[in-house]
Parts: C-alpha cells; sequence; structure tokens
C-alpha cells in the first residue's frame, strides 16, 4: 500500500465526514464549526509539530506530522479540493529550482 494510496483513502473518508453528524465525528464537527477551527488546529498541530522537532524525538515528529497532514486534508475538504489537487501542483513543480519557482509565483503577483 503506497502513501499516495493512503492519502487518497485518507482525503474520500474525510469527504464523507463533511455532512455527518458533528456529535459523532471529530472531522465533522470541525466542518460543522467552519473554516477557523480548522485553522486553528492547523496552526496548534503545526507549533506541537515545532516542539516534537525541537525535541528531537523521531516517534513525536512523525505523531504531530501525521496531526498536521490530517488537519491539512479537513481543510482541502471543506474547500471542495482532496489530496489530488495538492498532487498536481507537486508534480507541477517536480524538477524546478525552489528558487525559480519562488521567482515565478512573485512574477505572477
Amino acid at each position: 500500500m503506497s502513501t499516495h494510496d493512503i492519502l487518497h483513502r485518507l482525503s474520500e473518508t474525510l469527504a464523507t465526514r463533511r455532512h455527518a453528524d458533528p456529535e459523532k465525528s471529530y472531522t465533522a464537527s470541525l466542518f460543522a464549526e467552519g473554516p477557523d477551527s480548522i485553522l486553528k488546529k492547523i496552526g496548534e498541530e503545526c507549533a506541537e509539530l515545532i516542539m516534537a522537532a525541537k525535541d528531537g524525538k523521531r516517534l513525536n515528529i512523525v505523531r504531530e506530522s501525521t496531526d498536521v497532514i490530517y488537519h491539512i486534508l479537513v481543510l482541502l475538504v471543506f474547500f471542495d479540493m482532496s489530496i489530488e489537487d495538492v498532487s498536481q501542483e507537486m508534480r507541477r513543480r517536480e524538477g524546478i529550482s525552489g528558487i525559480d519557482e519562488k521567482a515565478a509565483r512573485s512574477a505572477r503577483k
């Protein structure tokens, strides 16, 4: 089972929770509370990831990274997107220097 498969299945599962009962599903409660709550959770999880990384404990870094990715997927689904949208952008950027990609983004603004 590939990472790609897991992320796609999770993205699809999250989409099914969009209209679930918020009393019975943590994901549904995030959707019901709206983007501000989802963004707050992403911020909290990113802060926890930073602290885990500062401690250098591999298991904690993995767990906090998982939480960040999960909440980002929730945000994508909230805005009717999926991991496939991110995958397409990653494919577009593949082989492009980070410096060149950033310069291209600045030129488009």
